[in-house]
C-alpha cells in the first residue's frame, strides 16, 4: 500500500524543483522532506528523484508522480460532488496545474480558459516554461496538462492540435534604418544584435537560417520577460520574433516593422493531457479545443 505523505513529498520536490520549497507548501522542515523521499525510495527500491538545481524526477519518480497527481485530482473531483453538510468547513478549490509557453500565457491562454475558471471555482497553476519543452512536464508528472509544439502523445495522454501562432521578425524603424539599410543579408543578420528570451529560444535561429540557410551567431539581448522582450524591440535594443497578435497595435502605429515582410515562423501548438477521465480535466481540454479556435489561426 502507498503512503501518500510520502508521495506528497515527492510529488512538491518534482512540482517546486526543490526541497526547501517542497517543506514551505507541506509546511513541514526541508530534513523531513528528504526523510520522507528517502524512505519512499527505500519503499520502491528505486532512486526517485535526481538531487539537483533543480530537482527532477527519475522515469520511476516521474510515474508515481503522475499517479499522486490524479489522485489528488480524483479526490478534488470526489469533493466537489458530495453534498454539505452543515457546519463542514469549505472545501478548497481545485488546482489545475498546466505548463504553458510565455507568449501564450501573455496573448491569449489566459483569455481563453478564464470564464471556464471563474465558473467552475478552479484555480490555475501555471508553469511556464519554452513551447519545445513543455511536454517534458507532463511527462515528470510536474503538470496535468501542456501546450506544446509536440503533436506525439507522452505516453498515458491525449494530444489535440490547438492552432498555431505566428511570429513576426521586428524592429524599430530607427534600428532598421541603421542595420538594414542596405538589405536583410547573411552579413547584415551576423553583426546585428538580437533579442532572445532565454537559451532554450530558437525562433530568431530559426529565422536566420531560413532567410540565410547559414548558422549564424549575432550579438544577442538576454531578456527572459514578455514585456521586457517587446519593449526590447521598440527601444531598439535589437529585432526579435514576436507573436503577431502581441504587436499588431504597435505595427499599426509605426512602433515596430517587419524585417523581411512575409517571412514568418509559425508555431503549432497543441494541447497535450491525461488519458485517464477527470470531469473537470476532460471539461477544461474540451473547452481549450473550442476557445483556442477563436485566438489561434
Amino acid at each position: 500500500m502507498l503512503d501518500y505523505a510520502l508521495l506528497d513529498a515527492l510529488a512538491a520536490v518534482v512540482r517546486h524543483g526543490s526541497f526547501d520549497r517542497a517543506a514551505s507548501e507541506l509546511n513541514i522542515t526541508p530534513s523531513a522532506v528528504s526523510q520522507r523521499v528517502k524512505l519512499l525510495e527505500e519503499r520502491v527500491g528505486s532512486v526517485l528523484v535526481k538531487r539537483g538545481q533543480p530537482c527532477v524526477a527519475t522515469t520511476s519518480g516521474a510515474l508515481l508522480c503522475r499517479h499522486t497527481e490524479r489522485v489528488q485530482l480524483l479526490e478534488a473531483e470526489l469533493n466537489g460532488r458530495l453534498p454539505a453538510r452543515p457546519g463542514a468547513l469549505v472545501e478548497p478549490w481545485p488546482a489545475l496545474r498546466v505548463a504553458v509557453n510565455d507568449d501564450s500565457a501573455g496573448t491569449w491562454f489566459i483569455d481563453a480558459v478564464a470564464p471556464f475558471c471563474v465558473e467552475r471555482e478552479m484555480l490555475l497553476d501555471l508553469v511556464i516554461d519554452d513551447q519545445d519543452y513543455t511536454a517534458q512536464r507532463i511527462r515528470d508528472g510536474s503538470v496535468q496538462g501542456a501546450i506544446t509544439t509536440q503533436a506525439e502523445p507522452v505516453q498515458g495522454c491525449r494530444s489535440t492540435r490547438l492552432g498555431r501562432m505566428r511570429y513576426l521578425a521586428v524592429c524599430s524603424p530607427a534600428f532598421f534604418a541603421r542595420y538594414f539599410a542596405d538589405g536583410v543579408t547573411r552579413e547584415s543578420l551576423r553583426r546585428t544584435p538580437c533579442v532572445d528570451f532565454n537559451p532554450k529560444d530558437r525562433l530568431q535561429k530559426r529565422f536566420m537560417r531560413r532567410i540565410t540557410r547559414a548558422e549564424l551567431d549575432p550579438p544577442l539581448h538576454w531578456i527572459p520577460h514578455v514585456a521586457g522582450f517587446l519593449r526590447a524591440c521598440v527601444m531598439s535594443l535589437g529585432w526579435g520574433m514576436c507573436p503577431e497578435r502581441m504587436i499588431a497595435g504597435h505595427l499599426q502605429r509605426g512602433e515596430l516593422v517587419e524585417i523581411a515582410p512575409g517571412k514568418h515562423i509559425d508555431v503549432e501548438l497543441y494541447w497535450q493531457s491525461w488519458r485517464l477521465s477527470i470531469g473537470w480535466l476532460d471539461d477544461f481540454s474540451a473547452m481549450l479545443r473550442k476557445r483556442a479556435g477563436e485566438f489561434l489561426d
